[in-house]
């Protein structure tokens, strides 16, 4: 089943459109190549372009390039994540080396960014984790320990602090982590598309069909051609398992979010003129919400097993009542009607939150699974996938290889009805913060 394109995410909407887009519509035969034209595909895309200025490198999407969980994400470039309870030597050895992986993909994201000169609304102002409950209070402080452990910098807040740093009486406990950035990742993988060295060819609505290894050459079967390749990366996050990638080992989560128009001068008096934020949820199953840069609002509070492959408008605009409901509970004195788009996108979850990265065969490689952290985490991946195909080494993959490796997951449909279950449980326990 092909993946739908469709222009209802607000952050797309922000963006040009492109002019000559390639479709595969011939047999090609090259050096490398890379599946999936996300953070992930791109980033390995212009690596391999840098070791291998001669060689062709074709990148290849099911979809228009950048348009799909890469575009559609919340735009938080993460130092840390909440995981409560770790006490042990052992869990926090693992969860500082989960820090360090972050850490790296800040660096890489910089380091683009800075050498290309983009411009995609790069906000350091940190993020908040934040709860309406006085109770996850706990929670936080014995997060705000490990954080004490690890050395990063970081406040607990109370409910008036919090007030007139976000604008609303909703949240009455939270804490804030200053490592995190806040950016536009449409503009961000926009960046990265226009910025293609000239010997890779991207295609794009271009769905891999099939795909198969015979002795040197793996043979990649398109809707209207076909490409030989030597070396193959997969890149396609939410989609390595319908691809038969580590099947075991991953699986796709749909999310719904809608953003608010822009709000008026009296609307954003209204609520105390604040400056740009973030705030994560204490509870999995919570509200992720943003205030943008051009004073939009976005909130993320769904999260599901879905046909990963499209959401009918009906189905989106249902998700979308609770997204308004989420808007209200938090700025009740702004207009009903207020929300301008909503959208769906896929996330790539595995048992125990690892990633993907390895050699899958030889020549065969894929990257992916990043738990909802893709920006930072899969551009990196996408460089050291590329550099660790080419039989070479780096300290960013020394670094990677050390991270807990994903566990495996039971087979269907076990699988669907345990996260069903898991997903309902965290829904109930976080309904105050949806």
């Amino acid at each position: 089943m092909e993946v739908t394109n469709d222009n209802s995410c607000s952050w797309l909407k922000d963006l040009p459109s492109r002019t000559n887009i390639k479709t595969l519509q011939s047999n090609e035969d090259c050096e490398w190549l890379i599946v999936g034209a996300g953070y992930t595909g791109l980033s390995a895309a212009r690596k391999l372009a840098q070791l291998y200025s001669d060689k062709k490198i074709i990148l290849v999407d099911a979809q228009l390039a950048g348009e799909g969980a890469s575009g559609r994400n919340s735009g938080y470039l993460v130092d840390t994540t909440l995981n409560d309870g770790f006490t042990s030597n052992k869990e926090l050895n693992n969860y500082k080396k989960k820090a360090e992986i972050y850490k790296l993909g800040i660096n890489v994201v910089k380091k683009f960014i800075n050498e290309h000169q983009v411009e995609c609304d790069w906000n350091e102002c940190g993020k908040y984790f934040a709860s309406s409950r006085l109770e996850d209070k706990k929670i936080l402080t014995n997060f705000s320990d490990t954080l004490i452990k690890l050395g990063f910098e970081h406040n607990l807040l109370s409910k008036d602090e919090l007030s007139k740093r976000l604008g609303t009486d909703f949240y009455n406990t939270a804490l804030h982590t200053k490592g995190g950035i806040l950016l536009h990742p449409g503009k961000l993988v926009r960046a990265m598309i226009d910025v293609l060295p000239k010997n890779v060819c991207l295609y794009e609505n271009s769905h891999l069909l099939t795909w198969n290894k015979t002795k040197d050459i793996i043979s990649c079967e398109f809707k209207n051609g076909k490409i030989n390749t030597k070396k193959i990366i997969f890149a396609t996050n939410g989609f390595l398992k319908s691809l038969g990638i580590k099947s075991n080992y991953n699986f796709p989560i749909t999310l719904t979010a809608s953003m608010t128009r822009t709000l008026t001068d009296d609307e954003f008096k209204s609520i105390g003129q604040p400056k740009e934020w973030g705030v994560l949820p204490v509870k999995p199953m919570g509200a992720t919400i943003r205030m943008t840069k051009d004073r939009r609002i976005l909130i993320r509070n769904t999260a599901e097993v879905n046909n990963p492959y499209k959401m009918s408008k009906s189905e989106l605009n249902k998700r979308s009542v609770n997204q308004k409901m989420g808007i209200k509970k938090r700025f009740p004195q702004l207009p009903d009607d207020i929300i301008k788009s909503s959208w769906s996108g896929i996330v790539s979850r595995t048992r125990n939150s690892s990633q993907i990265f390895e050699k899958i065969d030889q020549n065969v490689f894929a990257a992916g699974c990043y738990n909802g952290s893709g920006i930072g985490v899969g551009t990196l991946f996408g460089e050291q996938i590329a550099i660790k195909a080419s039989n070479e080494n780096s300290k960013e993959i020394e670094t990677i290889e050390k991270r807990n490796k994903p566990t495996w997951l039971p087979p269907q449909p076990f699988l669907n009805l345990g996260v069903k279950t898991r997903l309902i449980y965290e829904r109930f326990r976080a309904r105050s913060e949806i």
